[in-house]
Order: C-alpha cells, then structure tokens, then sequence
C-alpha cells in the first residue's frame, strides 16, 4: 500500500480534533497525578500509622497492577456497583491516580532531601505545619524535582492511546476509526506518531526551559 496524501490531508482535521483531546487529557491528568501525588507523600511521611499504611497499600496496589486493568474496572466494572462515569472522567481517573504513585515517590524523594535544619528550624520558630509545608519544605524541595516530574507528564502523555479501549476518541482513536473505516492504516498511525513525536519534543524542551530558570533563581 503506498502513502496518499489526499487521503492524509482527509483525515488530519479528525485527527487534530483527536489532538486536542489527548491534550486534554494529559493536562488535567496531570494536574490530579501532581496534587493526589503530593498528598500520598504527605501521608506516607506522616506518624500516624492508621494515614500511613493505608496509603502505602494503596499506592503499592496501584502501582503493582496495570493500568489497563484499572481503566476497566473504573469504565466496566464501577457499574455494577451503580457508579457510573463517562469514558473522558474515567480517562483522567485513572491515568492521574496510576501516576499519582509515582509522583508520590518524587515528592517523597524531594521532601526527604531538605535538610533536617530546616525542620527544626521551622520547628523552633513555632510556625505551623501548614507554613512549614508551603513556606519552608516544598519552596526548597520542588524544583530539583522538575525533570522527574516533567518526564511523569511527558509519559501520561505517550500513555493516553491505551484510553481508546474505554472509547475515549483521543489521538489514538480518531486515527483507529479513521483506519477501521476506510482499511488503510498507514497515514492515519503515521501522522499519530509524528503527532506524539512533536508534541513530546516540545514538552521536553520546555521542561528543560523551565529547569534552567528553576535552576537560575536558585542559584
């Protein structure tokens, strides 16, 4: 089978409208991944047993288990139980609590490199956990942590065709309806490569933008 243009350029405003939902997708996922992420860390770094445990199970769980099994149970199985989610609110589920426990793991790393003066500094200053945590801890401990973290967004990002099996119309899926139509496959998974290609080397470069900046003004 050799390329057709004419049918390449058909098929690329579905295709883009499949882009903006990967998107989509990838930024909100991401927004959930970062913000429950932090919270586990919180609370695998916390004393009390009975917050601790249950997280470190749960991320354990998570992160031991296949993401493609969870984006069933959450879109398949739920049901049952009379939860019902749309394909697009499952999506973002699942990918941002998948990758919530790993983000956790990055946080954890970045809260454990401040310094224990720090602490006690804080301590001894009698501020609150809440100013201790925004003002002192995370200040020092986010930016070191933004390649890692970067490189987390760029994964969710490759990882969103594995949501056209809940029927989200994603990248992926624009270009598997658009393949299963019409029989060809060629352009419609060569233009989605290159889709991910693009969007992965300009994620990365601002990542590496930011890093420098980060690295600027905490130098």
């Amino acid at each position: 089978m050799s390329w057709s243009w004419a049918f390449a350029l058909e098929i690329l405003p579905a295709l883009l409208d499949g882009l903006i939902v990967t998107v989509k997708v990838t930024l909100i996922s991401s927004v959930f991944a970062l913000v429950v992420g932090l919270s586990f860390a919180i609370a695998k770094a916390s004393r009390v047993t009975w917050v601790r445990h249950p997280v470190l199970l749960a991320t354990e769980g998570i992160r031991r288990t296949p993401l493609l099994v969870q984006l069933y149970f959450l879109f398949y199985v739920l049901p049952d139980f009379g939860v019902l989610l749309s394909p697009l609110t499952a999506g973002i589920i699942g990918l941002g609590l998948h990758y919530a426990t790993y983000t956790s793991e990055v946080f954890r790393a970045g809260i454990e490199s401040v310094p224990v003066g720090q602490w006690e500094a804080a301590t001894a200053t009698n501020l609150s956990p809440y100013h201790t945590w925004t003002h002192i801890i995370l200040p020092q401990a986010l930016p070191p942590m933004i390649p890692a973290l970067g490189n987390y967004v760029i994964a969710m990002f490759k990882e969103t065709p594995i949501l056209s099996a809940i029927t989200i119309l994603d990248l992926m899926g624009e270009a598997l309806a658009q393949a299963n139509f019409n029989y060809r496959y060629l352009e419609p998974i060569t233009l989605v490569a290159l889709g991910f290609l693009i969007v992965s080397l300009c994620s990365a470069a601002i990542i590496k933008i930011l890093e420098a900046r980060l690295r600027l003004e905490n130098g």
